[in-house]
């Protein structure tokens, strides 16, 4: 049956991240009313904080992107941080949620959450069946417990709670920290301050083989909105393209973009990471949705938003 979230009242659980404000741009056409609340309004870590916010504001429904999150160096450096935090946002919003009345909630993981060595592509399957990547695997453990709790409430009290997982993300409100970045955002910049300084080479990490797939993120929020109108079951759900590029590739793309014309040197002292990280997202389109925006058309659009937001970007954190 579809859940129709016209007329409901919605609430993006951090709307500020990049993948809540694309949540808040993509519901803006669905006639709903669009609930969100700041950190210094109501702390999600803070669960009595959370349990009043929901009794005083009753959404129907919730999309929970709020999330502690960072790159290797931050979760190797903060590990209880990543652990508490992001297991005290999903417990407190889960819970009250469910204490609230809330008629659907749809919880967002992370591609994290799968095995080191998973098989490719990666099938939803493929969850705990193998030790996690040593690097992440804070952020991924509290991640897991947040599906796992959405499945607890769906087993005992049948509450429509839902998990899907995406791939790789980026596009407008990325975060352009080069300690703190992804691949894709880091390249832009890179590439973009290259090419304004006039220096005659850009560096890639390792061979440049390693394959990784990307989704923009606004065909990642209409995703998530399309699996709360239609999909209802225990089980998480992979939200990705199913494509993917190697980085080398993906490198040569960004240059272009940023209109970086020099050279591409590799520095194999660095090292190339898993050879290949692609979702299986055979039961995503078994729902009838495909991806909208091509990696070419995404990387654009995420270089001029970078370009036309510099100075309000996060560049440093």
């Amino acid at each position: 049956m579809s859940y129709r979230l016209a007329g409901k009242r919605v609430f993006v659980a951090g709307h500020r991240g990049m993948v809540g404000s694309a949540l808040v741009r993509r519901l803006a056409s669905e006639d709903c009313e669009v609930l969100t609340v700041s950190r210094d309004q109501t702390d999600l870590r803070d669960q009595d904080g959370v349990r009043r916010w929901f009794a005083a504001n009753r959404p129907d429904a919730v999309f929970l992107a709020a999330a502690r999150v960072g790159g290797i160096l931050a979760n190797d450096t903060y590990p209880a941080d990543f652990l508490h935090d992001n297991l005290a946002i999903q417990g407190n919003v889960i819970d009250a949620a469910f204490r609230s009345g809330v008629g659907k909630l749809l919880f967002l993981g992370s591609s994290c959450i799968y095995p080191k060595h998973a098989p490719q592509p990666i099938p939803e399957d493929a969850l705990l069946t193998g030790p996690l990547e040593p690097t992440n695997q804070w952020y991924a453990i509290a991640k897991i417990a947040g599906l796992k709790m959405c499945e607890a409430y769906r087993r005992q009290h049948g509450a429509d709670f839902i998990s899907a997982m995406p791939t790789n993300l980026y596009g407008p409100g990325d975060n352009f920290d080069l300690e703190k970045s992804h691949v894709i955002p880091a390249l832009i910049r890179k590439a973009h301050e290259a090419r304004l300084a006039g220096v005659p080479s850009l560096t890639v990490w390792g061979t440049g083989t390693p394959r990784r797939e990307f989704l923009h993120v606004d065909d990642a929020a209409d995703a998530l909105v399309h699996l709360m109108a239609v999909y209802s079951g225990p089980g998480h759900v992979n939200v990705g393209c199913g494509e993917d590029v190697s980085i080398l590739d993906l490198t040569r793309m960004v240059a272009s973009v940023a209109g970086f014309e020099g050279n591409l040197v590799h520095d194999l002292s660095k090292p190339d990471g898993t050879p290949r990280k692609l979702m299986d997202v055979t039961r995503l389109k078994a729902t009838g949705w495909e991806p909208r925006i091509s990696l070419e058309e995404g990387l654009a659009d995420a270089f001029r938003w970078f370009v036309q937001h510099q100075a309000t970007a996060r560049l440093s954190v």
